[in-house]
């Protein structure tokens, strides 16, 4: 993955999951910046419409729960793009309840989604990497996976386990050429996250955090792509907090 600027992704093949909106979406467009070749993944068809605002990239329909899938999606990506050198595990959901309510449907979904997804893709995508001797994985974990939050029980489990898994992976996969760390931000205002915390209940949440704003799904893209880049060539194993200081006190 040698390049002559350290900040560039130039003809860098980079996947990233859960990419057709939000944060998502927001990796890609900074990717793109870089000089990236985009790999659009998500179980959502309209990331075919949303490759098609990208100089160089493409859409691809996959569950990250499914390994099949993925290995079709690794497949039809190498093909077209050529093999990758950067795999982006963005894709989650969340399920808010008090914990004695969680449902076990919610508690699977979430889980399977968060972690089991990161796994799997991890796992397809960084064979073709080990198999080079290079490549880069960002997982997104969030500062729930440091911290407790109210009615965030399965979320909280599942980002703190994407952190376990970040570090186990870059202990196996490091000494063979391929970087692992992780991103854990705090709440992230995308179009959901304007929805969920624009009331009383936000200005209280932003006034726990230090820098007292949330963070833009800018924020995040911008410390991923310094992941994925040269520039963070001696990091891994790391798990960069993007919380405006929320998990210092």
């Amino acid at each position: 993955m040698a390049t002559h600027e350290p900040w560039r992704l130039d003809d860098h093949v980079v996947v990233v999951t859960g990419a057709s909106a939000g944060i998502g979406l927001a990796i890609c467009t900074a990717m793109a910046r870089q000089g990236a070749r985009l790999a659009m993944l998500d179980r959502d068809e309209q990331v075919i419409e949303a490759a098609d605002h990208f100089e160089d990239a493409i859409g691809v329909v996959a569950d990250v729960t499914c390994s099949d899938e993925l290995d079709q999606a690794r497949d039809e990506v190498t093909a077209r793009l050529g093999p990758i050198d950067v795999l982006v595990n963005n894709a989650g959901v969340i399920a808010l309840d008090a914990a004695e309510n969680l449902s076990e449907q919610h508690w699977d979904r979430t889980l399977d989604v968060n972690l089991k997804g990161t796994f799997l893709s991890s796992q397809v995508f960084g064979r073709q990497m080990l198999e080079r001797g290079e490549g880069a994985i960002v997982n997104i974990a969030s500062q729930a996976g440091l911290v407790a939050l109210d009615q965030h029980l399965a979320y909280c489990a599942s980002k703190a386990g994407v952190i376990g898994l970040t570090r186990s992976l870059a202990l196996e996969w490091s000494p063979r050429g391929v970087r692992v760390n992780a991103v854990s931000p705090t709440i992230v205002m995308t179009e959901l996250g304007q929805q969920a915390w624009s009331g009383p209940e936000g200005e209280r949440a932003r006034e726990r955090i230090p820098l007292r704003r949330f963070a833009e799904p800018e924020d995040v893209a911008h410390a991923v792509v310094y992941l994925a880049t040269p520039a963070s060539a001696m990091l891994s194993g790391e798990n960069l907090v993007v919380d405006g200081g929320y998990t210092i006190s």
